[in-house]
């Protein structure tokens, strides 16, 4: 017996610093810049070096595809006033039987030290659990990736326990190549009940509001 699922909106996602919308054309390039980035190398699974090619392909052919199939949703995540692409916030896996989803999130290099990811994510969360009604989003976050648990615990995560030897991450040796290692991943849910108190403590810490709309 298959599960009914729905297709994600095309959503346009603000907060005070940040829009999240879908993946254009037109980011191509700065996508393929920001990927090719030491930590997105080693902890995520894009191709490395990644080319204006890979940016296209997934623009135009699995973030539409992800998006209509119900599985997931691909955002672009861009500065309100420069406009510039700062990161990706990427849903998968979203199962609408048990309505629960992966989520998951990049920032570019230049736009590290920000709050971005959390501003990002946690607006993000909001909105599918009050305007999608999800009740469940998971994180995985490898073992050593500190920067990306941080962000997890800033928003209201739970950490639940250790999937070990689940993770295949990759180091770069001096000669420029990528070598496979294994690790474990931790994973994290939120909860819709999670985010209380949430909005307010992230801005307290960091002087902005974290209140979000969308359309």
């Amino acid at each position: 017996m298959t599960t009914a699922h729905r297709m994600f909106p095309d959503i346009s996602i603000s907060t005070e610093r940040l829009v999240l919308r879908p993946l254009e054309d037109a980011d191509a390039p700065g996508l393929a810049e920001m990927m090719n980035d030491e930590m997105i190398g080693a902890w995520t699974a894009v191709p490395q070096p990644y080319g204006e090619a890979d940016a296209a392909k997934w623009i135009s052919e699995y973030a539409p595809t992800e998006r209509e199939s119900g599985r997931g949703i691909d955002l672009a995540v861009t500065e309100f006033l420069t406009q510039r692409l700062v990161g990706i916030v990427q849903l998968a896996k979203t199962n609408w039987r048990v309505r629960s989803t992966e989520m998951s999130y990049i920032i570019a290099p230049w736009a590290r030290g920000e709050g971005y990811a959390a501003e990002a994510s946690l607006a993000t969360a909001q909105w599918l659990f009050r305007d999608q009604r999800l009740e469940r989003i998971e994180l995985r976050t490898a073992a050593d990736n500190t920067a990306s648990q941080q962000v997890a615990q800033k928003i209201g995560c739970i950490s639940e326990g250790v999937l070990r030897g689940a993770c295949i991450a990759r180091t770069r040796g001096e000669d420029g190549t990528w070598t496979d290692f294994r690790t474990d991943y931790i994973v994290w849910s939120l909860l819709p009940e999670d985010l209380e108190g949430v909005t307010d403590q992230l801005a307290e810490a960091s002087g902005y509001s974290a209140y979000s709309e969308w359309n």
